[in-house]
């Protein structure tokens, strides 16, 4: 599985790429490796909205199971990736690249802090396969 260094990664298993006061969030590979077969996408906020840490980004639907994506830090939406509503696959296929979910305008980068990097994503994940 893959795991980019330069990302923060939440126990929750989202990741973030951090720019400046702006993040960009999506599901790790882990993720959408459980998940299996993701069949949709759905959107609990619009854009402009603004949202607290833990709060719901999208539920996922897979074949297999449905899974709640949450925010990792508090801020203000900027854009949803509308592309999933059409392609819900590029989450399998590249959930670091393609299948970005939210673009977020954060109230404070330091809640991030407690975030893990990808080799300690890693340790974390090999204690959960």
């Amino acid at each position: 599985m893959k795991t980019p260094e330069g990302l923060k990664y939440a126990k929750t298993d989202e990741w973030v790429k951090l720019d400046g006061d702006e993040a960009i969030i999506g599901i790790s590979d882990f993720a959408q490796d459980q998940l299996s077969d993701v069949v949709y996408v759905e959107f609990m906020i619009d854009e402009g909205d603004t949202v607290t840490k833990g709060d719901t980004v999208a539920t996922i639907e897979s074949v297999k199971a449905a899974a709640d994506v949450l925010f990792p830090a508090s801020g203000e939406i900027l854009a949803l990736n509308e592309d999933l509503a059409d392609a819900p696959e590029l989450l399998n296929s590249d959930p670091y690249e393609k299948a970005w979910l939210v673009k977020i305008k954060l109230d404070d980068p330091s809640e991030l802090d407690d975030l893990m990097t990808a080799s300690e994503y890693e340790a974390y994940n090999e204690d959960r396969e």
